[in-house]
């Protein structure tokens, strides 16, 4: 009896150890290791073998390299679908996402020997170009969700996106109140920057965190040498804090932005391989019959 609470404690100990670890390095770097020996067996392989008149995707070597890529692609291609079924076991999610990692990658080296290094203007040198496509996006996708997220978490500081809409809302009330005693053209380029839409941007905007027709920093800029009292000494001191939280925002929605906007290219990218794939493997068993 003695024992059972050592063993429990070693259980959770195992399991959080398990929670903190990240799908690249699962398992001790298994599935870079098996990408890596895999990868280079093929490689010298390709080196050693000798196929008149020379290496394409026609040898027996090219369709052994083509089979196993083409498995791998429809493998890769099912993640979307393992995402639905979350499991602790042997094939957990997050050994399913490190495998589809470096096989992924594993896929530039067996997808580029397939081909024998024949390119040209076919849907066969079409299909390798989408996978290079979706590996590269997938790489991007991996560079910015282990990086992106903490940085959205310091830029919220604390705050929930509601919360930080609600700030600003705050502070627009409080301007609206300060800038009625100004005069009516000062007045009127207050409300107007209150008028003006803090999500209207388009995709570029928000992705390069640029808004060139700011109104609130054009307010800011026009209100620099205007007036000395105290009246319009309130208002360039909330126009500020409006900028702040404005700016606070936009950070947010761009590294949203740069966050999500990698998958409205590996997603496409990969239906279009799958499709080049399929028209691919079509045309070469029509030739080769």
């Amino acid at each position: 009896m003695a024992l059972r609470p050592k063993r429990d404690f070693e259980f959770h100990d195992t399991r959080r150890d398990t929670d903190h670890e990240s799908f690249l390095t699962h398992d001790g770097y298994r599935w870079l290791k098996i990408a890596g020996i895999a990868s280079f067996a093929l490689a010298l392989a390709y080196v050693l073998i000798d196929p008149q008149p020379r290496h394409n995707g026609g040898t027996w070597y090219g369709y052994t390299l083509g089979t196993i890529g083409a498995g791998l692609i429809v493998w890769l291609s099912l993640l979307g679908v393992r995402k639905r079924y979350m499991t602790a076991a042997r094939w957990s999610l997050k050994a399913w996402t490190s495998a589809h990692v470096y096989l992924g990658l594993a896929l530039v080296v067996i997808g580029t020997l397939h081909t024998g290094f024949q390119l040209g203007w076919n849907v066969h040198t079409l299909a390798w170009a989408l996978m290079l496509l979706v590996i590269a996006s997938g790489i991007y996708g991996i560079s910015v969700y282990a990086t992106l997220p903490s940085a959205l978490s310091n830029n919220r500081r604390e705050m929930t996106r509601a919360q930080m809409v609600e700030a600003l809302q705050a502070i627009d009330r409080q301007l609206e109140a300060a800038a009625q005693p100004l005069r009516q053209a000062d007045s009127d380029m207050v409300l107007s920057a209150l008028g003006q839409d803090v999500f209207a941007a388009n995709a570029w905007q928000r992705l390069a965190g640029k808004y060139p027709r700011c109104a609130t920093r054009r307010a800011i800029h026009s209100f620099a040498h205007v007036g000395d009292d105290d009246a319009y000494e309130r208002v360039r001191a909330l126009l500020g804090r409006r900028l702040a939280q404005l700016d606070q925002i936009r950070r947010q929605m761009r590294l949203k932005a740069l966050l999500e906007v990698w998958l409205f290219i590996h997603i496409p990218a990969t239906i279009a391989l799958i499709a080049a794939l399929t028209a691919h493997i079509v045309s070469v068993f029509y030739y080769w019959g």
